[in-house]
């Protein structure tokens, strides 16, 4: 049977997470960016596209932002030599090399893709099919922009706890 001092304590322990800055930063980090898509949508095309809160694609990319506001965050908290680091900015640089390679060539696919089917004749068997999502990568300004962003998110935080806890 637990005393009150045990249970007292590992329910400390699952409020902790809401203190994990490097956490904190890559979720501040991707909701900004998503918000930006918003502004940066209308501004493009002069109409409110809420899907933008959720979608991919777009600028800046909210991946980007996500994975190198962690990068940096732990870099920041625990040091740019430690291996927690090294692992953090190994996922950052797969998932933006990811971002402006493999899925922004998909995105391009699917956008042939569906001029294709949009000219078959009306009795094809595809002509009435879903059109496939064209918006899944990145430009490379997009993913710079993210980048950005993360790192100056992560930075912020860091300053913001400093001042904070001093």
């Amino acid at each position: 049977m637990e005393d009150s001092t045990t249970s007292s304590s590992s329910t400390h322990h699952y409020f902790t997470i809401f203190t994990n800055y490097p956490l904190i930063s890559s979720l501040t980090a991707f909701t900004i960016a998503q918000f930006i898509k918003l502004f940066t949508s209308w501004y493009r095309e002069r109409r409110w596209d809420l899907k933008q809160l959720i979608g991919s694609g777009g600028m800046p990319s909210s991946h980007s932002a996500t994975v190198t506001a962690l990068a940096v965050a732990i870099g920041l908290q625990e040091g740019f030599a430690g291996s927690l680091f090294a692992i953090a900015l190994i996922l950052a640089s797969v998932v933006m090399y990811d971002a402006t390679g493999v899925r922004l060539h998909a995105g391009r696919q699917a956008e042939v893709l569906n001029q294709i089917v949009y000219e078959l004749p009306a009795e094809h068997p595809l002509a009435e099919s879903r059109p496939l999502r064209e918006l899944l990568g990145h430009t490379p300004p997009q993913v710079v922009a993210g980048g950005m962003l993360g790192s100056v998110t992560a930075v912020t935080g860091y300053l913001f706890t400093r001042v904070a806890t001093s």
